[in-house]
């Protein structure tokens, strides 16, 4: 598929065929992540892929509002967590060649180790698409409540599922990821969805900002 078929195909899709993947197909778009950039070629990431159904089964109940809401996501045939590794880029920008001495998390301006991890998780989303399949990315969250709290609650709930797979603590799942075949039966975008796209005229602005003539 011509590159620029792929990113005009890619969509978030979360309806799919009770259909296997081929290992082959499998293990080329969980090697497609590694060709992702990461600062400082840290490679601070990780990714548990989940293939087997029993595995899939234990996994599924960490999003339960994303099952309840478009349960046939449970049919995908591949999960991937993905999973950045903070601890790697304060060691790595550590090092003599970039002249940083100490690990201090303070000074990094925004945290790569996530960036990183979902460009890399981006390579996959793209890689299902030339492979003819479609993907998802979703977030790994608690079912809310009354009495939700964010900042208690969500790592708790990480917790839990590093826990289930046996995660160690230091890497932290930035979300998941389902690769299938959607389903032929699946419903129509949602009216959210099937607004216009932002065009470029919109949202690139041109050596100003608020400037967007070329």
């Amino acid at each position: 598929m011509e590159f620029k078929d792929v990113i005009r195909r890619r969509r978030m899709v979360r309806h799919y065929a009770d259909r296997p993947l081929s290992p082959e197909v499998i293990e080329r778009i969980l090697a497609s992540a590694l060709r992702a950039p990461s600062a400082g070629f840290s490679q601070g990431w990780a990714f548990l892929a989940l293939t087997e159904p029993a595995d899939r089964a234990r996994f599924w109940p960490f999003v339960p509002t994303r099952v309840a809401q478009t349960p046939t996501m449970q049919l995908a045939p591949l999960v991937v967590i993905p999973l950045a590794h903070k601890a790697a880029y304060l060691a790595r920008y550590a090092q003599p060649d970039k002249g940083w001495e100490d690990q201090a998390e303070a000074r990094w301006p925004v945290p790569y180790w996530h960036i990183d991890t979902g460009m890399a998780s981006l390579m996959m989303l793209l890689s299902a698409v030339d492979e003819g399949l479609s993907a998802c990315f979703f977030g790994i969250m608690p079912q809310q409540g009354p009495d939700f709290d964010a900042v208690t609650e969500v790592p708790a709930h990480t917790d839990a599922l590093r826990a289930a797979f046996g995660i160690p603590a230091e890497y932290v799942p930035i979300g998941g990821i389902c690769i299938g075949y959607r389903a032929e039966d699946a419903p129509a975008q949602g009216s959210h969805v099937a607004q216009r796209r932002r065009g470029t005229a919109e949202v690139i602005h041109r050596g100003q900002w608020g400037v967007h003539a070329s």
